[in-house]
């Protein structure tokens, strides 16, 4: 069920449209910012809000690599694998996180501290290479031991 803080920004997401379905984007995240992901009975308690079936706003939800289908972290890594940061280090940051934090891509730290996932190129081709813990962007990640002091900051 949906709460009513939920509804509110989601009605707050909608209400720009004449349907309430072209805001299908912005009512997932508002769910995602309230519990952490999207659970198969928050999406059908959504879509039914939204009018749509659970089977459309899954489409929707899975094709957007920012909606979370499944629990994370506290803290979601999003890993830069454009073309700039994998010719600049990728590799190297991707490993040594890998390592440091005892799992690779779509793990979660035994803690629930840190979910590891690799994203499309952020736009920040100068800074490579980088990526995204939350909402901050960090950059410039090489060597990649400079990870060290970023992760200390997400306690």
């Amino acid at each position: 069920m949906l709460s009513e803080a939920e509804i509110r920004e989601i009605e707050g997401e909608a209400k720009p449209y004449a349907s309430r379905k072209v805001a299908c984007i912005g009512a997932l995240k508002v769910v995602q910012k309230h519990r952490g992901w999207v659970s198969d009975e928050a999406l059908r308690d959504l879509a039914d809000h939204l009018g749509m079936t659970p089977d459309e706003l899954d489409g929707v939800a899975t094709f957007y690599s920012l909606i979370y289908r499944r629990p994370v972290g506290r803290h979601v890594i999003l890993v830069c694998d454009g073309l700039s940061c994998y010719n600049v280090g990728y590799e190297d940051l991707l490993g040594y996180l890998s390592k440091r934090l005892g799992i690779g891509f779509g793990g979660t730290t035994a803690d629930g501290r840190f979910t590891l996932l690799p994203v499309a190129c952020i736009g920040v081709c100068e800074s490579a290479p980088a990526l995204i813990i939350d909402e901050d962007v960090h950059g410039r990640l090489e060597p990649p031991e400079k990870v060290e002091e970023i992760l200390k900051r997400y306690e």
